[in-house]
């Protein structure tokens, strides 16, 4: 099993502006988030790339991808029936191909050298299976995430069988049909905004797509759920760290942690110190 294809999906009404936006990467270089994100993809060897977007944003995303964008193949997603139809939108590029899926609007920041693509698809491969990348979330950020059921595998800290996906549990539905032996109470495994996924979850989504009804949308967690159920399905517990941009101040929280584990940190500290030393000084003047 070897994964050489990726897909972002980007076509979201909330998210399409997203990977446009501009920060400075952990090299001191300015970048867009769709190129960091497609530097992630490349960091895990896979090659060959779809950005699914709506129709008239490819020029776009090709301006801001700069030399990487001879390397993107664009899809449409013409009508908003959400993120699982988005990935359906890749059928034919990925083909009968396992790959790896990214969200647009998602970076991420890992603890070594190795990107949290490259651990992903590494695993995937290793196992021949689908991987889900996960993380230990607490219960209030429910709302937020697909969040995974499982048990941990024999001999492996992090990797774990999946039993159960659901989208934004209520804190009930995860306490009776979520909760992972020996995780930290209160808190729960929800998707890290990466996978990799054979080409079956295609049939799924395709099966789901025609149960459908007007002004409904598929989420990418239904077609997981179905997959528990085809197939061996695995996810693998990320300690790295992923910023959704497209919360309240996502962006900033993106940049401070791309700064903070970049070659300008020492700067980046030192003027943050010096802010947070003005803003006291100021708030003491005024108390007098």
């Amino acid at each position: 099993m070897k994964i050489t294809k990726a897909v972002i999906t980007a076509a979201g009404s909330q998210q399409r502006t997203l990977p446009l936006q501009t920060l400075i990467d952990r090299d001191g270089r300015e970048k867009s988030v769709l190129n960091i994100v497609i530097e992630e993809v490349l960091r895990a060897g896979v090659n060959e790339i779809c950005v699914v977007v709506q129709p008239g944003d490819e020029s776009a995303y090709a301006t801001v991808a700069g030399d990487q964008a001879g390397r993107l193949h664009f899809v449409h997603q013409t009508d908003p029936m959400g993120h699982g139809h988005a990935v359906f939108c890749a059928r034919e590029f990925v083909g009968d191909n396992p790959f790896l899926h990214l969200v647009g609007d998602h970076l991420y920041v890992s603890l070594n050298e190795r990107g949290c693509a490259q651990h992903l698809v590494e695993v995937a491969e290793a196992a021949r299976s689908s991987v889900s990348a996960v993380q230990a979330t607490r219960e209030t950020l429910l709302p937020y995430y697909g969040v995974i059921g499982g048990r941990r595998q024999q001999g492996k800290q992090d990797l774990y069988q999946v039993d159960a996906v659901i989208e934004k549990p209520t804190p009930t539905e995860a306490e009776q049909d979520l909760i992972i032996p020996g995780l930290r109470a209160g808190h729960y495994l929800c998707f890290f905004g990466m996978h990799v996924l054979s080409p079956i979850i295609f049939d799924i989504l395709e099966s789901e797509i025609a149960k459908l009804t007007e002004d409904h949308s598929l989420t990418l967690s239904t077609a997981l759920a179905e997959l528990t159920h085809r197939e061996q399905y695995l996810a693998l517990e990320m300690h790295d760290s992923r910023y959704d941009v497209g919360v309240k101040y996502g962006l900033l929280n993106a940049q401070l942690a791309l700064a903070l584990s970049g070659q300008d940190r020492d700067e980046v500290l030192s003027k943050l110190l010096e802010l947070l030393a003005q803003r006291e000084l100021s708030s003491s003047g005024a108390a007098r």
